[in-house]
């Protein structure tokens, strides 16, 4: 009984850091969200949830279209990295998470610098001629050359792709990283016994390689759909605040002249649910995959 007392003693800090940062949050979102200004319990703040519906789909809709850009790019260069050798691993896994040790904010501002209407990308197009050689074009084969309107830049800021970018640079490292920890574990007799059999490169990866690594996809699905969702910095400067995503919503709530605590809770309430219903979902496809790769 005293070495069972003993060893729970370490974990009492971990609970306290629990209960003080996670579960007393928690406990007041959940009251907020089910009470009005007075106290009293109400469901009016979910029915006010009916107004941003765009917001949410908008949020979710961007979050789903990163996620899916960082799968198609992180997957073959998760895959590509973990043909090499362990060396050249090492250092590749490196330079992938080199960008995460520059603050997010800085991160962020350098894309601004980037695609700006005078930034770095619209200014070396101006220098190579390219926005000339399009008003030429425009002006050749425009119906009325007097009333055509000259391109000065490309509008990339203040956009809702410009957004998108924003997701995928930025959580990029959490779709290659879980994907490649999961290639460099397969075992390699797995893949030369297909090949003793018979199949070629592309049917072993095809049979082979990806169904085994999809526990590492479903993992970075969900670290990439997941901080994507709840973003606000990434609109607020990339989408010029005229891409009003989730974080925005929830920020305003409780930050912004909109003061009210009880919707802002009540969204991300909704927002959690909705989250962890999309991780559940995931995780059981990451179970049907393991228990049919065991099988």
């Amino acid at each position: 009984m005293k070495n069972n007392k003993l060893g729970t003693l370490p974990a009492i800090p971990y609970i306290v850091w629990m209960a003080i940062f996670v579960v007393v949050p928690l406990i007041l979102i959940v009251f907020y969200a089910f009470t009005n200004e007075a106290g009293g319990f109400t469901m009016e703040n979910f029915s006010e949830m009916g107004s941003y519906a765009k917001v949410f789909t908008r949020s979710f809709g961007l979050s789903a279209i990163a996620t899916v850009i960082c799968l198609l790019i992180g997957y073959p260069i998760a895959y590509a990295i973990s043909k090499e050798s362990a060396m050249f691993q090492r250092i590749a896994m490196m330079l992938v998470m080199l960008p995460m040790w520059i603050n997010f904010l800085l991160r962020t501002y350098a894309w601004m610098s980037i695609l700006e209407n005078t930034g770095l990308l619209n200014t070396f197009f101006d220098t190579i001629g390219l926005f000339d050689l399009i008003n030429w074009i425009g002006v050749k084969f425009a119906s009325d050359p007097a009333a055509y309107e000259p391109i000065k830049h490309f509008q990339m800021i203040n956009t809702q792709g410009a957004v998108i970018l924003g997701m995928v640079y930025n959580y990029l490292p959490f779709m290659i990283m879980p994907i490649h920890s999961v290639i460099v574990k397969i075992d390699k007799s797995m893949i030369e016994a297909a090949r003793d059999l018979g199949a070629d490169s592309k049917l072993t990866f095809r049979k082979v390689i990806l169904p085994l690594s999809l526990p590492g996809v479903l993992s970075g699905i969900t670290m990439v759909f997941v901080p994507s969702v709840s973003t606000f910095i990434l609109s607020r400067l990339l989408g010029g605040g005229t891409t009003m995503l989730l974080g925005d919503l929830i920020e305003m709530q409780f930050m912004g002249g909109a003061y009210n605590p009880h919707l802002g809770s009540a969204i991300a309430l909704v927002m959690m649910i909705v989250v962890m219903i999309c991780m559940a979902i995931m995780n059981h496809f990451g179970d049907g995959e393991d228990k049919a790769v065991m099988l």
